[in-house]
C-alpha cells in the first residue's frame, strides 16, 4: 500500500480469493527481476575480480549451440584467456533476442529464423534441423520431407524445458497439431539411440544426427520447412559489446565460425517468424 501510494498507481487487484497484478504491477515485477539479476551479476563479477578474474561474460544460447557447437569453442577460448569467466545458459532464440534488447546478457547465440531486428549479428554456424528415423522405418528411404508429414508419428524428445522442444511445439501448434511423445530424455545422444531402437522419431540438429548416425543406427531426413534451414548467429546489442572481455569473445566466436556457415543460409534481419530453438 505504501508503494502504491508513493507511485500513485495500483499494483495489485485484491479479491476474496487472492491478489493479481495490475498492468503497473507487471511492469514493476519485470524491472524488479531485472534489478535482482543485475545485483547478482554484480556480486559475482566483483567476487571474480577478487580472485584474479578480469572479465565476466554472460551468454544465452539455444539447445543446439549448447550441446553441439559451444563446448569445444568456449574451452579453447577460456584456455587462451585465463582472466575471463563465462556464464552460459540455454534459452529459446526468441527469448535470447528479447534478453539482449533488455540488456540481460552480453552475447546471444540465436537462430536466424527469428526476428533479430535491432541487434548486431554475425554468422556462427550453419545449424539445420533434421528428422531422424530408425533404419527400417517406412520413411527411411526419403531424403527430405516437410515437418507436417511426421506429425502423426510418435516422437522421442528432450526433457521438458528444452529450447528445441519448445520450438517444435510451437511449429506443431501453428499447424493446428500437437506432438505425441513416447519418452523424453536428457541428451541428443540418448534421443538418437532410442530412435534407433524403434521407439519413435525425433527432430535434432543435423550435425548431431550425422555424428550419431552409425552408432545409433538412424537415418537422417532433411526437413524442407524454412524454420528448419537455419544459421546460428552471434548477436549483441547494437554497437560493440559493453566490455573488453565480451568483445574478445565475440571476435573469437566469429573467427571460428565464419568458415562453418559458408554453405549455410545467412539472412540479415530475421523473418519475424517462429521462436526457433
Amino acid at each position: 500500500l505504501a508503494m502504491e501510494s508513493s507511485l500513485g498507481v495500483g499494483l495489485l487487484v485484491r479479491q476474496r480469493r487472492g491478489v493479481s497484478l495490475t498492468a503497473a504491477g507487471r511492469v514493476l515485477l519485470h524491472h524488479a527481476r531485472r534489478i535482482l539479476m543485475q545485483v547478482e551479476q554484480l556480486q559475482a563479477e566483483l567476487g571474480d575480480l577478487g580472485h584474479g578474474i578480469r572479465g565476466h561474460v554472460r551468454i544465452l544460447c539455444n539447445s543446439s549451440a549448447l550441446s553441439e557447437h559451444l563446448p569445444a569453442t568456449l574451452s579453447d577460448f577460456l584456455a587462451r584467456h585465463p582472466g575471463i569467466s563465462v556464464d552460459l545458459e540455454e534459452r529459446p532464440s526468441t527469448g535470447i533476442a528479447d534478453a539482449l534488447r533488455h540488456d540481460l546478457c552480453d552475447i546471444g547465440i540465436a537462430a536466424d529464423s527469428v526476428d533479430l531486428e535491432g541487434l548486431d549479428r554475425r554468422p556462427f554456424r550453419a545449424d539445420p534441423l533434421a528428422l531422424i528415423v530408425p533404419l527400417d522405418h517406412p520413411l527411411a528411404s526419403r531424403g527430405r520431407l516437410p515437418f507436417t508429414e511426421a506429425l502423426d508419428l510418435a516422437f522421442v524428445g528432450l526433457t521438458e524445458g528444452s529450447a528445441l522442444q519448445a520450438h517444435l511445439a510451437e511449429q506443431a501448434r501453428r499447424l493446428g497439431r500437437r506432438l505425441a511423445y513416447r519418452i523424453r530424455l536428457g541428451s541428443f545422444e540418448a534421443v538418437c539411440r532410442v530412435v534407433g531402437q524403434g521407439t519413435g522419431v525425433a527432430v535434432v540438429p543435423a550435425a548431431v544426427a550425422r555424428r550419431c548416425a552409425r552408432g545409433a543406427r538412424i537415418r537422417l531426413l532433411s526437413l524442407t520447412d524454412d524454420w528448419a534451414r537455419r544459421t546460428l548467429m552471434v548477436c549483441t546489442r547494437e554497437g560493440a559489446p559493453g566490455t573488453q572481455a565480451a568483445r574478445e569473445l565475440v571476435d573469437f566466436l566469429v573467427a571460428g565460425g565464419g568458415a562453418a556457415v559458408a554453405t549455410g543460409r545467412h539472412r540479415g534481419a530475421g523473418s519475424g517468424g517462429s521462436g526457433a530453438a
